[in-house]
């Protein structure tokens, strides 16, 4: 009777246990339901932003937002937008926040930024068997690029002398479109985050050329809306800034990218 008196105490205990544990759990599944939503607008741009198999969002920029916003007492939505309506949907309130490798050059005064938290280049790719080999011989040539993007305005504006003169620049509103242009040969070369471009090749076992001047070395941030006063932008960037330094973002990065610290110099972009 002995001998049953304690296996059924050391049962009880056990049982009280797992009961226990499974309170505490639910406790903090609570506590996080009930954290304040920061809802984040981006559009599909892998490696950073995009759905897995099971349709949920991951990517570069949707691990270190769901970090960064965890630590600041946040849980995080991300939401696909239409990328063209960025500004009026942060302005509006619809979303809280922009973040999809968003290039921070020349929009400076147009969004209230944390970061720059990561490097990146902008760049032209062409097919391989392409006699383009340098940012000159683009003239007079037909180039793609993904609508309200950095190279946009980039070839639109031409305030770098180095930029020659297209012969069209062809604005597609998705990212994928436009390496399928290149690839049918409807036009002669695309610009985009060079990441973007390597990501692509990846996915679908394309081969494209790299042209090796970049267009621009940019910074990335998270864009608030200009008149955004609750502070949480000062703290994302605090808080980005805290996760490159602990080697947060490293450990993020590299999980997507060859040669992950090269995107983390950002100390002397000048933003």
């Amino acid at each position: 009777m002995k001998g049953k008196r304690v296996i059924a105490g050391i049962l009880l205990v056990g049982i009280l246990a797992t009961a226990l544990a499974g309170c505490k759990n639910a406790d903090v599944t609570k506590k996080e339901r009930e954290k304040p939503v920061i809802t984040l607008g981006s559009d599909s741009y892998p490696p950073y932003n995009y759905l897995n198999e099971d349709g949920i969002p991951t990517g570069i920029d949707v691990e270190l937002a769901t970090e960064a916003f965890r630590r600041m007492g946040y849980q995080v939505d991300v939401v696909q937008i239409n990328w063209e309506k960025k500004k009026e949907l942060v302005e509006s309130g619809e979303i809280d926040c922009i973040m999809g490798c968003f290039s921070m050059e020349g929009r400076l005064d147009d969004y209230r930024w944390a970061g720059p938290y990561i490097a990146s280049r902008q760049v032209v790719a062409v097919n391989e068997s392409s006699d383009i080999y340098k940012l000159s011989d683009l003239e007079g040539k037909n180039l793609a690029v993904q609508s309200t993007t950095k190279p946009e305005s980039i070839f639109l504006n031409r305030t770098d002398e180095r930029i020659p003169k297209l012969g069209n620049l062809i604005s597609l509103g998705h990212r994928e479109l436009i390496y399928t242009f290149l690839g049918k040969g409807y036009v002669d070369a695309v610009a985009a985050h060079e990441e973007s471009i390597v990501q692509y090749m990846k996915d679908y076992d394309a081969s494209f050329r790299i042209l090796e001047d970049p267009l621009m070395v940019v910074g990335i941030g998270v864009a608030f809306a200009k008149e955004d006063d609750r502070g949480i932008c000062e703290q994302m960037d605090q808080t980005l800034e805290e996760m490159r330094q602990d080697g947060t973002s490293l450990k993020i990065i590299k999980k997507y990218l060859d040669d992950p610290q090269k995107y983390l110099e950002v100390d002397d972009l000048g933003y």
